[in-house]
C-alpha cells in the first residue's frame, strides 16, 4: 500500500485477493473557495481484476478525515450508480468528488466484493492525502 505525492496529485495502491485498487486525487482550486473554508478534491479510481475469479464491486464504504480531526463515514450501494462485474483481467474506472472544509485531509475505505460462487470480501482501499499543493511542506 502506498501513498505518493507527484507535483500535487496524490496516489494510493493496494490489492485484496486479486482486485486492485488504485486512487489518484488532486486540488480543484476553481471549485474551491478558501475563505470559505471549502475545499474540493478530485478523485480517480481504477479497479482491475488481477486475480482468476469473476468479481463484482456491490457496495462501498469511504472514511474521510479533515485535519480538524472531523471523521465521516459514506456507505452506499455500488460506484457512480454502477455495481461493476470485473472478469479476470477486467477493469473499471471512475472519477468523483470529495468537499472538505479544511486544506488537508485523508481518505480510506473498502469496497464490498463478491464472487460469482456468493463468497464476499472487502477489497482495501488504501489510505491517501487530499491536500492543497504546498499545504504539506
Amino acid at each position: 500500500m502506498t501513498d505518493i505525492s507527484t507535483r500535487g496529485v496524490r496516489m494510493s495502491d493496494a490489492t485484496t485477493r486479486g482486485i486492485r485498487i488504485q486512487v489518484r486525487s488532486e486540488f480543484i482550486p476553481d471549485r474551491s473557495s478558501p475563505r470559505e473554508g471549502s475545499y474540493l478534491f478530485q478523485y480517480h479510481v481504477r479497479i482491475s481484476n488481477t486475480g482468476s475469479d469473476v468479481t463484482q464491486l456491490v457496495s462501498r464504504e469511504w472514511i474521510i478525515t479533515n485535519a480538524d480531526g472531523e471523521v465521516e463515514r459514506v456507505k452506499g450501494q455500488g460506484v457512480v450508480g454502477e455495481q461493476p462485474v470485473l472478469p479476470p483481467g477486467g477493469s473499471f474506472e471512475y472519477t468523483s468528488f470529495c468537499p472538505l472544509k479544511t486544506a488537508v485531509g485523508a481518505m480510506q475505505g473498502s469496497y464490498q466484493m463478491v464472487t460469482a460462487e456468493g463468497e464476499r470480501f472487502d477489497a482495501v482501499i488504501a489510505p491517501f492525502t487530499l491536500a492543497v499543493p504546498n499545504a504539506l511542506n
